[in-house]
């Protein structure tokens, strides 16, 4: 990774970081295990939902394989980061991703994520590969490198901010 995008994806990781905490705040637990629609999932399997697909993110890039030549799509990285938060276009969880009940509160499922996003942040301040060099299996996108992965992680919980938001506004009405 080059300083530049080490330091893009330090920022997008803040941000994404940043959408889910400010969405979340002032959330009560009564409100958080509240589902505004049969098909939508609580504010507190949200978080969950966040947190595990972090951790599962994060086992694609530590399992990746390493390519004799970079897997580079500019296009995609741009889309990733311009249209990963967009929610106008639904999709399915992967089963990894899909909230079990793992936490028994919102303050819990924060803190899975706390950890897990400071993880990954470590990992990129301290990481000195180019992870072009690096290829996973992504269970939606497909073949992409761990980048890309990193790019996914950053805008992933702002997406879910959003639905948390919309959430919120059904619930309070």
């Amino acid at each position: 990774m080059t300083e530049n995008e080490k330091q893009v994806i330090l920022a997008s990781l803040e941000k994404g970081a940043d959408a889910l905490l400010s969405a979340v705040n002032g959330v009560t637990d009564e409100l958080a295990v509240r589902v505004s629609t049969p098909v939508r999932w609580s504010i507190l399997q949200c978080v969950e939902h966040v947190s595990l697909a972090e951790d599962y993110l994060f086992f694609l890039i530590k399992t990746a394989k390493r390519t004799d030549l970079p897997l580079v799509n500019e296009q995609r990285e741009i889309l990733i980061a311009t249209r990963g938060a967009d929610r106008s276009v639904k999709r399915e969880s992967p089963p990894y991703a899909l909230p079990k009940g793992q936490f028994s509160t919102l303050h819990e499922a924060l803190q899975g994520f706390i950890v897990s996003r400071e993880r990954t942040i470590q990992f990129v301040k301290t990481n000195e590969e180019d992870l072009h060099y690096r290829i996973a299996a992504h269970p939606i996108i497909g073949t992409v490198n761990c980048y890309e992965v990193l790019l996914l992680m950053a805008v992933h919980p702002a997406r879910h901010a959003k639905q948390i938001e919309e959430s919120k506004a059904v619930l309070a009405s």
